[in-house]
């Protein structure tokens, strides 16, 4: 595995917790996503964001709120199931969080996504301010 692509230590992506990270997406944008191991032993990461408003950051910083194998959006109450990423409750009901590949191997975490690489642990450092443009009505719009 390409060393530059490695996110973490398998060890060190925690199961009922988030881990944050930044990507860069393929117009160059940095991007924040979080990776979190089931209880399965499956390590998955998702784009950082509620999919009812994209300005929302599920993970601040501090680890995204999960309770029973779902991530919580602490703004509007949406719950998000880990393993698929499907929103079971809230105003974004029925959508789906973005996921973003990685591969465990060699004891590491790798992103192995064709739409993204990885910068770095932690947050992006980009301001996303009130979002604007990026919410979406109760309609999906």
């Amino acid at each position: 595995m390409d060393e530059a692509a490695r996110v973490a230590d398998a060890d060190d992506v925690p199961e009922g917790e988030t881990l944050l990270f930044t990507v860069r997406d393929e117009e160059g944008e940095l991007a924040e996503a979080f990776c979190t191991r089931l209880a399965d032993g499956t390590v998955v990461a998702y784009r950082n964001y509620c999919q009812h408003w994209t300005d929302v950051r599920l993970d601040k910083g501090d680890g995204a709120r999960v309770t029973n194998g779902e991530v919580w959006c602490q703004k509007h109450g949406a719950t998000f199931q880990l393993d698929t990423g499907y929103c079971d409750f809230g105003p974004c009901e029925g959508s789906v969080m973005e996921e973003v590949d990685v591969t465990v191997a060699d004891g590491g975490v790798y992103v192995d996504d064709e739409e993204y690489t990885f910068e770095q642990l932690g947050p992006s450092g980009v301001d996303r301010g009130d979002g604007g443009d990026s919410r979406i009505d109760f309609t999906g719009n």
